[in-house]
């Protein structure tokens, strides 16, 4: 046996991994055509058809951001508009696997070459809905991964994961990807192992890999020692996790004492179905861009999925996110096109740009704060005229619900301090009841570093000073003021980052359900 290889990259989802090398690739098959263009045609929409079948099948067993996911691409497939180029070229003599496989060319370049990250992020979809077609009009069906396997190429779709049975073990490398796409989601919501962006594009040998996905970094063809210092470091992950998860219903405290509340990031309402309530002190952010999907929702539908979550939270807090459509979450009939959507509109700035759809949230999130404790949140504020406005929304659809004899309450109204204005001067903000740190935007706009590009992700870091000084003055502005704040970013469930952030002053982190437990056990190591 050779040196081993060692590539580094970006943990996308932790744990470690050791399994034999499955590579990733397509797997093309001879393609017989037939013998007419309209016979073409048939066979093209009859594998359009077997692809959204199989789509349907998979939503069945998803839920949350994943079957979102698959409607999307659910909704593309039945967009006559994204096949019809084919069938054009197909009339003119190509034949259907290669006049689906330009036209879906085509409009994944366009994707690609998007200022607009949601829209490159979508080309894995389109690309994925590609071969999906192709598959179904060749009769392909490449070799399944072996159980264990470390699955290893420059991205996977994800509908590739979904299929893959991960219960015994397993994980993901990558030498492209991202730790905000689809499949990264997934793997952190299915708790496989996941590193991004490695050094190199080595073909992988066949043989054994070691993932490290704690620190991001994969040892091909490793040596003797190599393997028994991994085991050692995955032992460790593992026993760390099973303190953790024993002592994931115990309230958090740091090493001395100091109580931190831990809350939740919830993206769906089937979501808390997984979470035992006893474990976590409510919802710290709840996102409602799931109900702006393909149709804009209705005041009842709203009404309904946010007091399915207050039901669950027995009366613990639940925040409730206003639409933060825009940036990386366009929303049909809503959200414009615009060459650079993170600085356009979107959050709050779109939401009182279409007061009509804005009320419907407010009438709905009023009646829902009757069934439990509810606070919401505002997204993307930038100045205080933008939450004035906003409350006197709120004060103008209670003043009519009151009339019309609708029960409801008027929740705390806060707002997300994401934009580097806010927290910079967030005595401006002194009127807010809470204020609530969204790391993940505060990081890329102060460091001007996009958080789904691997090629800057050690910029886009929020333990760097001058995001962990902005952090700290908003903590201490709240503190000083009694105006409760609280970070609701993906920083808060990491355990490298928590130490950093609890001794900035924050006492108050939400976190995406997986990492509760981690994120309790080193909450706890902390001395503050």
């Amino acid at each position: 046996m050779g040196s081993s290889i060692r590539l580094t990259g970006t943990a996308a989802s932790p744990g470690y991994a050791e399994g034999p090398v499955f590579r990733l690739t397509s797997h093309a098959a001879a393609y017989r055509p037939r013998a007419t263009p309209d016979e073409e045609i048939e066979g093209l929409t009859e594998a359009i058809g077997t692809a959204s079948a199989h789509l349907a099948d998979l939503i069945d067993g998803t839920s949350g951001e994943a079957a979102d996911m698959l409607e999307f691409q659910l909704a593309m497939l039945s967009d006559d508009s994204l096949a019809s180029p084919a069938f054009v070229a197909i009339r003119a003599g190509a034949a259907a696997d290669r006049a689906w496989s330009d036209a879906l060319d085509a409009e994944i370049a366009g994707y690609e070459s998007s200022d607009d990250a949601y829209f490159r992020a979508r080309s894995a979809d389109l690309k994925d809905i590609r071969q999906q077609v192709l598959d179904a009009l060749t009769a392909a069906h490449g070799p399944a991964a072996p159980s264990g396997a470390i699955l290893f190429g420059e991205d996977i779709a994800p509908t590739r994961f979904l299929a893959t049975d991960w219960s015994k073990g397993g994980g993901i490398a990558l030498t492209m990807g991202s730790s905000a796409s689809h499949v990264a989601m997934l793997a952190r919501a299915r708790g496989v192992p996941m590193v991004v962006g490695l050094t190199s594009a080595v073909t992988a040998p066949a043989g054994v890999a070691l993932l490290d996905a704690e620190h991001g970094g994969v040892v091909l063809e490793p040596a003797a020692d190599e393997m028994e210092a991994f085991r050692r470091a995955a032992e460790a992950y593992r026993a760390r996790r099973r303190v953790a998860e024993d002592a994931v219903a115990r309230p958090a405290s740091s090493a001395n004492g100091i109580r931190v509340r831990t809350m939740v990031n919830i993206a769906h309402p089937s979501d808390v179905e997984r979470i035992d309530i006893a474990t976590c002190d409510g919802v710290g952010l709840m996102r409602t861009e799931f109900l702006f999907g393909t149709t804009l929702p209705d005041e009842e539908t709203q009404y309904r999925a946010y007091r399915a979550v207050l039901d669950w939270a027995a009366g613990r807090p639940v925040t409730i996110r206003t639409a933060d459509a825009g940036g990386d979450k366009p929303v049909p009939g809503l959200t414009v096109e615009e060459g650079n959507p993170f600085l356009g509109l979107r959050g709050i700035r779109l939401s009182l740009a279409r007061p009509d759809i804005f009320r419907l949230q407010i009438r709905a999130l009023l009646r829902a704060a009757t069934h439990g404790d509810l606070k919401v949140m505002f997204p993307m504020i930038a100045v205080p005229e933008e939450y004035t406005q906003a409350c006197a929304l709120f004060a103008e659809e209670a003043a009519a619900l009151d009339a019309a004899g609708v029960a409801h309450r008027m929740p705390p109204l806060g707002i997300m301090v994401e934009v580097p204005s806010v927290a910079i001067a967030p005595e401006l903000f002194a009127d807010a009841a809470f204020l609530s740190i969204g790391s993940n935007d505060l990081t890329q706009y102060v460091m001007a570093a996009a958080r789904d590009n691997t090629a800057v992700a050690a910029l886009n870091r929020v333990t760097n000073p001058a995001v962990l000084r902005l952090i700290e003055a908003v903590a201490t502005f709240g503190r000083d003021n009694r105006i409760p704040v609280s970070l609701c970013g993906d920083a808060g469930g990491d355990p490298a980052a928590i130490p950093a952030l609890l001794q900035a002053g924050l006492r108050d982190l939400s976190v995406a359900p997986a990492q509760l437990a981690l994120a309790k056990a080193a909450i706890s190591g902390v001395t503050v």
